[in-house]
């Protein structure tokens, strides 16, 4: 079986579901969950000293995370896997018991949560920790299959034997609770279908996707590299040929946004802490962004030099410069500046860019005639994701969002709201994409002042204004409670790639609440003040993510609008007529910006055509003595094979007017 875990990103440390969210986990979510259960049962038979702690199901299916003396590896899963079938015969009903928490605390010290027996000595201390989690009031409930139980609000299915096909997939690291500092947890994944079939043609899709790694096909086609090293984790390199692809999008992009009327706007890559205290980012936020750094001003400049040489002396004097030296020097000077009563402004990279672009709002005088004002930036962004969530291109530290920020007034909301929909359905349309679905995602009440901004009345507003939106529209969405941004209902948008993987790609999102806080108005028709509403839209998400997507969507053979070499010239011998007969063909092709690209080589043809389907070129033109008589050139197709003989201006054409009308 395919290592499911090379195939898609880590999934991250999730947040404790909602009694909300568990009655609404599909039959398939339920099946998993109840998976993970019969997982653990199994491993404790193996190894009985095993503690666990999260066992969720996921994306593509579950799994739990553990701490046991044993190190298990994919070699433990086939009798893991023979342990839970014994589990799933045995057709035990998962049974649910509301227990009071001091009966819960009593448990976890006996070792008795997420185990087969009382453990006196190995009190269940990850249980014992989640159990401060549950809210004073909510029920605390056990699930139990045979000999196993666990802490758990489930839900679950009626019994162990309603448990279809299943397959251990992957082990890794993780911390617990996300948090590095927390003890490093063995984390076992799984996958479960309702039946054998399912599974089968879901490790078929899995040996597809890959074929399809992006990370794989990047490195094999030169379009981005990762160092990190020198660079840093999570933080790409576009190559040329990554860049045209980058460039492409931004192209369509300003295209589109110019002829919806949008204007284009440029901001910092940082901003003065008041700025994020101001917009909520910080504290909401806090987790995902950069540590601040500290600018000295003022009477502490002079300071500087005597600082920085003691410190350079500090640092490179004696032995190798090595990671642990450089840990306690930056440790050193954090307190020598603490001690030294060194202040000064603290500065974040940039997370987001609606911030920005909310003081550009406020940077001038705004009527009502002035909205809708939409402000569009393909700006660069930093976040902090944890090392263990990076995956390519899909988790990233460094991103470049295809971002906007229209700013209307409630009135102008839906046609404007409708307008962002209309612009994703078009460019679903140039990429081919025929499966997609609108996740409507809501607040949920007792998040109010805590996860989300205390305007319950603004909420219920907005989320209304948005639902009829979407009925309007006719736009197959679905609706999700408690997942929505801190300061407004959104809509993430899921597409399908080509082999039937499910991506987040872009989000469309309502902001009732920041543009009061940055004191953003507008003079209205009647000379009163009033708050704009603002959507925060990118249709397409960011580079990174997006063309992680288009690689595995495509395969790597892009429509010849965004492939990186567009088409390539081969001869046919080497007689300088047909030398300066290719080379103008190459000088027309860029002339209207084709990405056409020579070989000239002493390979015979068959190898300069081997070379080029190797890179994916998407058109190749062999030229022979023939062809420069004739005024033509012969073409194939990237895939397709030899397409024939053509005159060489209809070539030229057609290549230019494909490109122009971004033909798929």
């Amino acid at each position: 079986m395919p290592d499911e875990n090379q195939q898609q990103p880590p999934q991250p440390n999730p947040e404790r579901k909602t009694l909300d969210d568990r009655a609404r986990m599909t039959e398939l979510e339920r099946l998993r969950h109840s998976c993970a259960h019969v997982m653990a049962t199994a491993i404790l038979r193996l190894w009985p000293d095993a503690q666990f702690a999260y066992g969720p199901p996921v994306e593509n299916g579950f799994y739990y995370d553990l701490e046991c003396s044993h190190r298990i590896s994919p070699d433990d899963f086939e009798q893991i896997e023979a342990e839970m079938k014994r589990e799933i015969k045995a057709n035990n009903p998962f049974e649910r018991i509301e227990v009071s928490r001091e009966e819960a605390q009593r448990d976890a010290k006996r070792g008795r949560l997420g185990g087969l027996t009382e453990r006196p000595n190995n009190p269940s201390k990850f249980k014992l920790d989640l159990l401060q989690q549950i809210p004073e009031g909510e029920k605390i409930s056990y699930y139990k299959n045979g000999d196993f139980i666990d802490l758990c609000a489930g839900p679950h299915v009626m019994r162990t034997g309603n448990i279809g096909a299943f397959k251990l997939t992957t082990v890794a690291a993780a911390y617990y609770k996300g948090d590095e500092k927390g003890p490093q947890l063995q984390r076992i994944y799984g996958t479960a279908f309702k039946n054998k079939t399912q599974l089968d043609e879901y490790f078929k899709m899995l040996e597809e996707a890959k074929r399809r790694d992006h990370r794989k096909i990047g490195a094999e086609m030169g379009l981005f590299a990762i160092d990190p090293e020198y660079v840093g984790p999570g933080m790409p390199l576009w190559l040329p040929k990554g860049t045209a692809i980058v460039e492409e999008l931004e192209k369509l992009a300003k295209e589109t946004e110019f002829a919806a009327g949008y204007v284009r706007v440029r901001t910092p890559h940082l901003a003065k802490e008041k700025m994020y205290l101001t917009s909520g980012h910080l504290p909401y936020y806090a987790e995902s962004m950069f540590p601040p750094m500290t600018l000295l001003e003022g009477e502490d400049i002079a300071r500087r030099p005597v600082l920085r040489e003691k410190f350079q002396e500090d640092l490179h004097s004696g032995a190798v410069l090595t990671p642990e030296k450089i840990d306690a020097f930056i440790e050193k000077a954090y307190h020598v500046f603490k001690a030294e009563g060194l202040e000064g402004d603290r500065y974040y990279l940039k997370a987001m860019n609606c911030p920005h672009h909310h003081r550009i709002f406020a940077a001038e005088p705004r009527s009502y005639r002035d909205l809708p004002l939409r402000m569009a930036e393909y700006g660069c962004c930093y976040r902090y994701e944890q090392s263990g969530e990076l995956f390519g291109l899909m988790r990233v530290r460094s991103l470049n969002m295809n971002d906007a920020h229209i700013y209307c007034t409630e009135d102008q909301f839906a046609s404007e709201f409708r307008a962002v929909n209309d612009m994703y359905l078009k460019y679903f349309k140039i990429f081919g994409l025929e499966k997609y679905q609108m996740r409507f995602s809501t607040h949920a009440k007792e998040g109010l002042g805590r996860k989300y901004v205390n305007e319950p009345e603004l909420w219920l507003k907005t989320e209304d204004m948005v639902r009829r939106v979407l009925q309007e529209s006719g736009i197959h969405y679905v609706e999700v409670a408690n997942e929505a941004a801190f300061y407004g209902p959104k809509i993430d948008v899921q597409v399908w790639s080509a082999i039937g993987r499910e991506f987040t790609i872009a989000t469309n999102q309502v902001d009732f609440a920041v543009p009061a806080r940055f004191g953003l108005q507008y003079k209205d028709r009647d000379n009163t003040m009033k708050t704009p509403l603002c959507i925060h839209r990118a249709p397409l998400g960011t580079h990174e993510r997006f063309i992680g997507f288009l690689i595995e969507h495509y395969a790597g053979n892009f429509p010849l609008w965004l492939a990186p070499e567009q088409v390539r010239v081969m001869t046919i011998g080497e007689d300088q007529a047909l030398l300066d007969y290719a080379q103008g063909i190459i000088n027309e092709l860029r002339a209207h910006q084709v990405r056409a690209e020579a070989d000239f080589s002493h390979n015979p043809i068959k190898a300069k055509v081997a070379e080029a389907e190797k890179a994916r070129v998407h058109t190749m033109l062999a030229i022979g003595p023939r062809d420069r008589e004739g005024g033509n050139v012969s073409v194939r197709l990237h895939s397709q094979g030899h397409v024939g003989a053509r005159p060489k201006d209809e070539v030229i054409r057609g290549i230019v007017e494909a490109i122009r009308d971004r033909r798929t």
